[in-house]
């Protein structure tokens, strides 16, 4: 902002009707479109054209063709886990495009000599603004006249203290005017305002990252690079099991090998855990939306659980953003008794500010007193005062103490508090002794002379004033910050208190809520290096007089030294800091900016739900963690035998169909089920390697067992492929109910009557007639039967065995570092 008003149209006249349609025809308007970096198309292109979709579709799409439409339910997997992730961004991205930081109905100009009321999207550059209390200010412009201007600029710089507007000032758009008046000319418009460089960056579209999916995705990716080759591996070999290329087309038993070869390759991609993860996001969501939290992007609901830094704006945050009256601590009101008569005045006062109006709080008006004189408020000299006739005859004064008293420190008065000195202490150490607790001073002050009209011009008050009484008022603490944050200390989550305000009052409130802080760091002498930032960050954490673009310099310095970072904040200072954390966390009670990019808005501004956050997060992601293993499993499987069977020329040993029994009744079902149970494991990095580490060896046991039944019942013995299919099944399905009570362990009843369950449908799905000819089984012969239950019990102990390994394994070996969740 410029210090001096430019050169312009006359004051009293503002533009003219031409002046106006020639700053329009040139684009110098305060019309303003901030576009996101995402399309409807993308994000359909993203969640539905995706090689994966195209080979489940593809093999969905061979079988309806086939007329095997049993075999194609897992098409819906696919179908499902699609609309639900690209319903998610869209719902992200119509949050995004309703962004307004810019919410004024109306904007007051003077054109043609008169006053307009237009839309702030039609002021142009040059316009004269006339500003009057409750009025958001449209675009960025300097005073020309003020009249008592008082601006709140809290939501935008994070001061929570109004500020005087004087002739030359500028004024930034989004702020409110909330005393005084006066008019203003209009120096930046459009993309150039302050407002909306904030919401061009606050737009820019990023979906949360979350661990779970990014480690299936590499899972996916991994299967990916083999799917091709194995696919004609598979394909070849179950061409050839049915007497080669040129019979298999001539006599259509090419049919049946595709059906074959399709059965593997679906098994290979883990689709029901991406399904489910979406579904346990989705649930978690509901369950917190039950509790007041609006989770804006599902894998927030993990999110918390990765947590290890939390960073909280004071204002709205810790406090309820408003002042209340404290107390009244006395110095020597023997010379004017009427002291508390004058604070009630201040107080009930027309034209009287927030920390004004706060002494209602403590002093009622027993006696209405009309004054002679009065000097009103401001925050640059930081006082008031008014004379009265009558019983409170003579001028009052209140305000800042030093502001009054520059003499504080020598000046004694009698006081009987902690810092009394033979009965008296300087007026300085009595009001430092009240501000060291986080508490604003403020000092009543007496002269027996009256205002004259020359102090009145000159802002200055009568000789012979005296000090009489001190006020102290508070911000309202939030009822449940101290508990909320004694459990982020319990847990090991970091706390860094980041504020506009003062940092002493900002630490002092912090040791009110129980942290034990020094001194605040006042921000302004944090380095612009970021890894100097990064020390600083880890060592100090109180810090005030922060501004909005040092807050998202902080979140990203602490990203950068592995840490997972949650911001919460109300303002609009906040948005960009909120938008760059891992989770971002807003308060409803806050701007339409802030709410639009956090991940997780307190619908009903309660500190307290965080803990709930927490903890549904760690549900969500130790119960993910463990199906997750029984999904991979199916797909370590499902690789080994399509590259055993493959290799060795024989004919696959399911149909899909069969293969939904396994999937269903071991995994699917279970899985579902497990998801949604309580579970209070800490979070650890390092989800996939615990995964893999179990699934691996669990799938090699399976696809070893199903190869050597297969080899031995029909190669050696001549076992008909019908009674392969089925022995197969029953196969994978012990070993998958194993590897399910291995997971589920410690085991509790719910866990038993799942497995219980699981366990009673597969025994119904292998003799109900139904069930058995829809899915075509043949039970096999006592013979083949036996070498099933060898088989059966050498894969269990195997299996148990690998378990006992993988646990050991990570026993010894520390889990990675936590990766970063921006987008």
């Amino acid at each position: 902002m410029d210090s001096a008003a430019p050169a312009g149209p006359p004051i009293d006249a503002g533009l003219s009707a031409d002046e106006v349609q020639r700053r329009v025809a040139e684009g110098r308007t305060n019309a303003f479109t901030a576009a996101t970096s995402r399309s409807w198309w993308s994000i359909i292109r993203a969640n539905v054209f995706t090689m994966f979709n195209a080979i489940v579709f593809a093999c969905f799409a061979v079988l309806l063709l086939l007329g095997r439409w049993q075999d194609a339910l897992f098409g819906l997997a696919a179908l499902f886990n699609a609309l639900i992730g690209g319903y998610q961004e869209i719902r992200a991205k119509r949050a995004l495009d309703k962004l307004a930081l810019l919410n004024a109905p109306i904007a007051r100009v003077r054109r043609d000599g008169a006053e307009a009321e237009i839309p702030p999207a039609a002021v142009v550059l040059d316009d004269i603004l006339a500003l009057r209390a409750g009025d958001q200010i449209p675009a960025d412009a300097v005073t020309l006249h003020a009249q008592g201007l008082q601006v709140d600029e809290s939501m935008l710089t994070g001061e929570s203290d109004p500020v005087d507007k004087h002739p030359g000032d500028g004024l930034l758009s989004g702020s409110i005017v909330v005393s005084g008046r006066g008019s203003a000319v209009v120096q930046k418009v459009g993309a150039d305002s302050y407002v909306n460089q904030f919401a061009g960056e606050a737009k820019k579209f990023s979906m949360m990252r979350s661990e779970l999916k990014d480690s299936i995705n590499r899972v996916l990716k991994w299967v990916g690079w083999g799917i091709g080759p194995i696919a004609l591996l598979v394909t070849n070999a179950q061409v050839q099991v049915q007497g080669g290329w040129q019979k298999a087309i001539s006599d259509g038993s090419w049919n049946q090998a595709a059906v074959d070869s399709i059965a593997v390759i679906v098994a290979m991609i883990p689709l029901g855990l991406v399904l489910l993860t979406s579904i346990a996001f989705a649930v978690g969501a509901a369950r917190l939306a039950a509790s007041m939290v609006l989770v804006q992007e599902l894998p927030a609901v993990e999110g918390l659980a990765r947590v290890d830094v939390v960073c909280l704006d004071k204002t709205g945050t810790l406090t309820l953003g408003d002042i209340a009256f404290d107390g009244a601590h006395p110095l020597d009101d023997r010379r004017a008794p009427g002291w508390r008569d004058a604070l009630a005045w201040f107080g009930a006062a027309p034209d009287a500010n927030a920390t004004a109006r706060s002494l209602g709080g403590g002093f009622a008006v027993s006696t209405p007193h009309s004054p002679e004189r009065q000097i009103a408020f401001s925050s640059r000299r930081k006082w008031s005062a008014v004379s009265f006739a009558g019983s409170l005859d003579g001028t009052w004064v209140l305000g800042a103490p030093t502001m009054i008293f520059p003499d504080a420190g020598a000046r004694s008065v009698p006081w009987g508090g902690p810092c009394a000195v033979n009965g008296k202490a300087s007026l300085g150490d009595a009001v430092a002794e009240l501000a060291s607790t986080g508490r604003r001073t403020l000092l009543i002050a007496h002269s027996p002379r009256e205002l004259d009209d020359s102090a009145v011009t000159d802002e200055s008050f009568p000789d012979g004033l005296e000090p009489v009484a001190m006020v102290t008022l508070s911000e309202r603490l939030r009822s449940d910050a101290a508990q909320t944050l004694r459990y982020f200390a319990d847990q090991g989550v970091d706390v860094k208190i980041i504020s506009g305000d003062d940092p002493h009052t900002v630490a002092a409130i912090a040791r009110e809520l129980g942290l034990d802080v020094p001194e605040g760091f006042d921000a302004r002498a944090l380095p612009a290096d970021a890894v100097a930032l990064g020390e600083v960050l880890e060592r100090e954490h109180v810090f005030g007089r922060v501004t909005p673009e040092q807050k998202k310099d902080m979140v990203i310095a602490l990203q950068t030294r592995g840490h997972v970072i949650a911001m919460t904040g109300d303002g609009v200072n906040d948005a960009l800091a909120i938008k760059q954390a891992d989770i971002g966390i807003a308060m409803n009670s806050g701007s339409a900016a802030t709410k639009a990019v956090a991940r997780l808005v307190l619908l009903d501004g309660q500190f307290s739900h965080l803990p709930t956050v927490v903890a549904e997060g760690r549900r969500v992601i130790a119960n993910i963690e463990r199906v997750s293993v029984l999904f991979l499993t199916k797909t370590a499987y499902a690789t080994g035998i399509a590259i055993l069977f493959g290799l060795m020329i024989m004919q696959i040993p399911f149909l899909p169909r069969q293969l939904s029994i396994t999937d269903g009744l071991t995994i699917g079902i279970p899985a579902f089920f497990l998801a949604l149970l309580p579970n209070t494991q800490r979070y650890l990095p390092g989800f996939l390697r615990r995964s893999l580490s179990f699934a691996i060896p669990a799938g090699s046991v399976v696809a070893l067992a199903i190869t050597a039944y297969s080899l031995i019942a029909g190669g050696r013995w001549g076992i008909p492929i019908e009674e392969i299919r089925t022995g197969s099944t029953i196969l994978v399905g012990i070993l998958g109910l194993w590897v399910l009570t291995l997971i589920s362990l410690p085991l509790t009843w719910i866990k038993t009557a799942i497995i219980a369950a699981m366990a009673a449908g597969l025994y119904l799905a292998m003799t109900v007639p139904l069930a058995v000819q829809f899915f075509e089984l043949v039970m096999p012969r006592p013979v083949a039967m036996a070498l099933l239950v060898w088989l059966a019990g050498a894969g269990v102990i195997l299996i148990g065995i690998a378990r006992i390994l993988q646990q050991s394994f990570l026993r010894r070996t520390p889990p990675p570092p936590s990766a970063p969740m921006s987008g």
